[in-house]
């Protein structure tokens, strides 16, 4: 199912049903979320009684991206759900109070001038697909959900990317983050 048009309110649904089963859920930084088998992602508002967990994100504008990146990122990336791509990661991350207290310039000086994020994902592209989503403003847990997909020999790639970014100075200001690895079924 690809994500790209429709509602800019995406719910990822955790629980008993859903396209994607869930091979593991790591928490790297902060409070856990329930286990889940599988792993739902719907258009639009998604109750709770739906599954154990619901989190939610809008598809929002790029922020802390010059033009120039922004260009080179839609140049490379490849849409999400394409068919070879069966292997998935959602990481729900919160940033800190701290990252939040700094003024929008900090705040990229971080993200790409010493962390060099989205020169590091330009690198990955476009064996990782990637669509993220904004849940601060929406009031919940966690401040950004990550959807990635994959072939499975792109797995290690992906793992290089993760151990990349998580080394970064940028990394420092996340106070929850969970890291949940999925694939296709049927």
């Amino acid at each position: 199912m690809a994500l790209e048009a429709q509602s800019p309110i995406v719910a990822f649904v955790g629980g008993d049903h859903g396209a994607w089963r869930v091979s593991r859920a790591t928490v790297l930084v902060g409070d856990p979320i329930a286990a889940v088998k599988r792993l739902d992602i719907q258009r639009g508002p998604a109750r709770a009684e739906q599954g154990t967990w619901v989190l939610r994100g809008s598809v929002s504008h790029v922020r802390y991206t010059t033009r120039d990146e922004s260009l080179k990122l839609t140049s490379k990336q490849e849409g999400l759900g394409r068919p070879e791509a069966v292997c998935g990661a959602l990481i729900p991350i919160r940033k800190s109070a701290a990252w939040w207290a700094l003024a929008q310039d900090e705040r990229r000086a971080i993200y790409e001038e010493r962390s060099r994020h989205t020169s590091i994902g330009l690198e990955y592209l476009p064996r990782i697909a990637r669509k993220l989503h904004h849940s601060r403003d929406l009031g919940e847990p966690f401040d950004f959900l990550t959807w990635f997909e994959f072939a499975p020999d792109h797995e290690p790639a992906f793992d290089e990317l993760l151990a990349r970014l998580r080394g970064s100075e940028e990394w420092r200001y996340v106070d929850r983050e969970i890291d949940l690895r999925v694939r296709l079924a049927g």
